[in-house]
């Protein structure tokens, strides 16, 4: 059985309205903590990360748009290729620790999560906010 929350993610700085529709992500259940939650997007993104890592075209090309956004955010690439597998169990220390550190906030609706083992009070049509408070944190 799936689960599917609604994520907005948002970096401190200029970011255009469009940047933070909620996108949804189906997680294999219902996190009860804030740990469980970050464990499970965190392990969700690895999947995804591998998953696109070896796609490719043939011919790559960027947009002006996609090169003005990147340049924005202070790199312009082509994407991923190659590579080795994500760790997941590196990935969600890490995720964990910048947590902790307060390198990124989590909202749920209006209300900040601050612990990682506060419960979340599951609310029908509520959605979660990221917002990466450091630059150099890595999304």
């Amino acid at each position: 059985m799936s689960f599917t929350i609604y994520v907005k993610m948002k970096k401190v700085g200029k970011q255009k309205k469009e940047d933070l529709r909620p996108v949804p992500f189906d997680l294999e259940r219902r996190p009860e903590t804030v740990r469980e939650l970050l464990e499970l997007l965190t392990r969700l993104g690895v999947q995804a990360y591998d998953a696109r890592k070896d796609e490719g075209q043939l011919v790559k090309y960027l947009t002006r748009e996609e090169i003005d956004e990147k340049a924005t955010a202070g790199k312009v690439a082509f994407g991923l290729r190659g590579g080795s597998d994500g760790d997941p169990e590196a990935a969600v220390e890490n995720a964990l620790q910048c947590f902790e550190d307060g390198i990124y906030r989590v909202f749920y609706g209006d209300e900040e999560l601050e612990e990682m083992e506060q419960e979340i009070l599951w609310r029908e049509g509520e959605v979660f906010t990221f917002i990466r408070l450091a630059m150099l944190s890595g999304w």
